[in-house]
């Protein structure tokens, strides 16, 4: 009887020391659960995922939703990210069909510097799941022309050039407050260039305008897009959550979108209006680089 109130006392002393590594809340900043998380997931048509790029809880939960989406769907499940450029589908297509190797991909598909830890994990198991993977992104040089001299530069350039983009003209609402604040934040002036701070705000955009494009381009009813991007591409209902409902306002997104708090059962961060899920992370966790 001694033993077992002494093994009672350590497993109590255990749970009031316990450190988690996330907690979840739901919209109205209840806690709530990784399985609730992946129930509306896998109810949803599209899910942005709104990482932390550096955050290993992110892209460690990233990998299990995957995983655990595809259990439940099987072929009815299509994966994107903004990490890859719109013009390199080709290149993530062959190595989806192993037809090239894992160094020709990096070496051409013009990886992130954490796509090793943090993305490839989730490549690798399209491959072998054989799930699409779409390369969503707005290829960063034409990003750059519209910070530099505006959207009406994008006219001028190929009809091949054009495809890797959401179709012209783009509509912009510079009133939300995430381009808003681009705004508020001024332009960009030296090493003998300047950009507006409308053009930054329409570069941020026109990203989000194309991410929403790809991501309705191979989406079909009855499947689940889940879609990788950093949290301020989503955040707040906005970004390409707005385009996305803009294009089809039927669409049932769920958004997921992360903080990292001092205190993770009593955050700061965390409001209502961030997303349907947020994942709160002790502002100590590891970082992936």
């Amino acid at each position: 009887m001694r033993s077992l109130l002494l093994t009672l006392v350590a497993l109590i002393g255990l749970a009031f020391t316990d450190k988690p590594a996330y907690l979840i809340y739901n919209q109205q900043l209840k806690a709530s659960s990784y399985e609730e998380l992946l129930r509306k997931a896998s109810e949803a048509d599209i899910v942005l995922f709104g990482e932390l790029h550096n955050n290993s809880i992110d892209h460690w939960l990233q990998l299990e939703l995957t995983k655990d989406l595809y259990k439940q769907k099987k072929e009815k499940i299509v994966l994107g990210a903004e990490m890859f450029e719109s013009d390199n589908q080709i290149v993530l297509d062959e190595y989806l069909q192993n037809r090239i190797t894992s160094q020709q991909l990096t070496a051409e598909a013009k990886v992130w510097n954490n796509y090793q830890t943090d993305y490839k994990p989730l490549v690798d198991f399209a491959q072998e799941k054989k799930i699409p993977f779409i390369a969503t992104n707005i290829p960063r040089r034409y990003a750059s022309i519209v910070a530099k001299r505006g959207t009406d530069e994008l006219k001028q350039l190929s009809p091949e050039a054009q495809q890797h983009i959401a179709p012209q003209p783009i509509p912009f609402d510079l009133t939300l407050p995430g381009y808003a604040e681009l705004i508020k934040m001024g332009g960009v002036h030296g090493s003998g260039s300047s950009i507006s701070a409308e053009n930054m705000a329409k570069a941020q955009a026109i990203k989000d305008a194309t991410m929403s494009h790809f991501i309705l381009k191979h989406w079909k009813k009855g499947q689940t897009f889940l879609h990788f991007n950093g949290s301020y591409h989503s955040q707040n209902f906005e970004g390409i959550y707005w385009y996305l409902k803009k294009a089809n306002p039927a669409l049932k997104i769920l958004t997921i979108a992360t903080t990292e708090e001092a205190n993770i059962e009593e955050p700061k961060d965390a409001k209502p209006e961030l997303a349907n899920f947020i994942i709160t992370v002790p502002e100590t966790m590891t970082k992936t680089h």
